[in-house]
């Protein structure tokens, strides 16, 4: 296991602030946002991991976002106001993806997360997610990573400097070499910008997608 996904003391585990979020680069954030914690405290359950895979989608000029065109609808209305808030959607009938929304308002800018290293309440995630063993399978792809952590579509909205939800610093950081950029995954409907290198892995880390 790479050192830098050690865990560092408690003491010094950091909320992220609005004004992390609320940067006008989302690819910049979506890179910045490896090697934190998204923590979650649902139903009484706490959990966290740290984040291995993001992917930035970038509002209404990137045909890959919900928001392209711009599109404002009751789902994605909530990707037009300021950064640092939840959104939550449903994919294909089944499965809660988790995104952070970014930038200031009417941007529309967003980072899905698509993939954790389980860190703490790890046989709560195997509760939820039914997982005798702890594999990658466990919190790897983003409808996994909503279903470990107990994001629900209740969550569209939260404030992720609040109670349920949010993101720490631990003051790990991942060396440049060890960040990997790659196309989207999913997301050929989108033309040229399918092809945009806006998801971002870290080197080696065996909690990703695949």
């Amino acid at each position: 296991m790479p050192a830098f996904s050690v865990c560092c003391s408690v003491t010094s585990f950091q909320k992220l602030p609005l004004a992390f979020y609320r940067r006008d680069d989302v690819v910049q954030i979506a890179r910045e946002l490896l090697g934190k914690y998204l923590v979650s405290l649902i139903d009484g359950q706490y959990t966290a991991g740290m984040i291995t895979e993001t992917e930035a989608y970038r509002g209404a000029s990137d045909r890959a976002c919900h928001a392209f065109g711009p599109r404002r609808t009751p789902r994605t209305e909530l990707m037009f106001g300021p950064g640092g808030t939840a959104y939550v959607y449903l994919c294909y009938g089944l499965h809660h993806l988790f995104n952070v929304v970014t930038n200031e308002r009417d941007q529309a800018d967003a980072v899905l997360i698509r993939a954790l290293e389980p860190a703490e309440g790890v046989e709560v995630m195997q509760q939820r997610r039914k997982q005798k063993k702890v594999t990658p399978k466990l919190t790897a792809g983003p409808g996994n990573v909503s279903s470990a952590l107990g994001i629900r579509k209740q969550h569209y909205g939260n404030d992720l400097t609040g109670t349920e939800l949010w993101i720490e610093d631990r003051g790990i950081v991942i060396p440049e070499a060890d960040l990997v950029d790659t196309p989207r995954i999913g997301v050929d409907y989108a033309g040229d910008d399918a092809r945009l290198p806006w998801r971002f892995t870290i080197r080696g880390n065996r909690w990703v997608s695949r």
